[in-house]
């Protein structure tokens, strides 16, 4: 389910759901799909809450969701998740620095649904111009109801995430298309840098690049 929190650089807007190699099989049960069946680039209004202004978002996904990027409407940086490797990158532009590291409890994988939640169907709906069908989701914390495309894309969810905090997102621009793999790595030039490291060439001083 969403998590909604936002760094000022990055918008970690997340779906709180630590994914497993089997987390995106198709297994019997009523749900719907857990990933999507191709790759396709969605841009996003996310709104957490007790904030006023939605925030937008660019999500690239690769298919079955092996690879996954998130860009804010600002440039500000990206952040991208490697499924396979368990792998998250952190990419700052500005100072031109990016970190890479795996997660100590696993890969929480944004915009994605896990296994085990607990799905309802509750209807269909249109978003951004797709045919969506709506479910009730619901985990320990409370519930959400999302609207996933019958191949896999999140096209709107609002309610209590995982970890108990509430918000909502609805896509604004679905596009289906090829995805390159370029966009999943570093740009050429960016330096790398230990997680919680001073970041270099700050012309207001070191901060850490989890403070940005």
């Amino acid at each position: 389910m969403i998590g909604f929190s936002c760094r000022k650089a990055l918008c970690s807007v997340g779906l709180l759901a630590t994914v497993s190699g089997s987390a995106f099989a198709q297994q019997s049960g009523q749900h719907p799909r857990l990933a999507p069946a191709r790759d396709v680039t969605v841009t996003y209004s996310v709104q957490p809450q007790n904030v006023s202004t939605p925030e937008q978002v660019t999500v690239a996904f690769t298919a079955e969701g092996n690879k996954l990027r998130i860009d804010p409407a600002n440039h500000a940086g990206a952040t991208i998740l490697d499924r396979p490797a368990q792998q998250v990158t952190l990419i700052i532009n500005r100072q031109k620095v990016y970190t890479s590291f795996s997660p100590q409890h696993g890969l929480r994988n944004p915009f994605m649904l896990d296994i085990a939640m607990q799905f309802t169907p509750v209807g269909k709906d249109t978003v951004a111009g797709l045919a969506c069908n709506k479910w009730t989701i619901s985990t320990s914390h409370g519930q959400a109801v999302a609207c996933v495309t019958d191949d896999g894309v999140i096209l709107s969810e609002a309610g209590v995430d995982a970890d108990g905090l509430q918000g909502k997102l609805t896509a604004l621009n679905v596009n289906y298309g090829p995805v390159s793999p370029d966009i999943f790595q570093p740009p050429a030039g960016f330096q790398k840098i230990v997680p919680h490291a001073p970041i270099p060439h700050n012309a207001n001083g070191p901060k850490s690049l989890m403070q940005q």
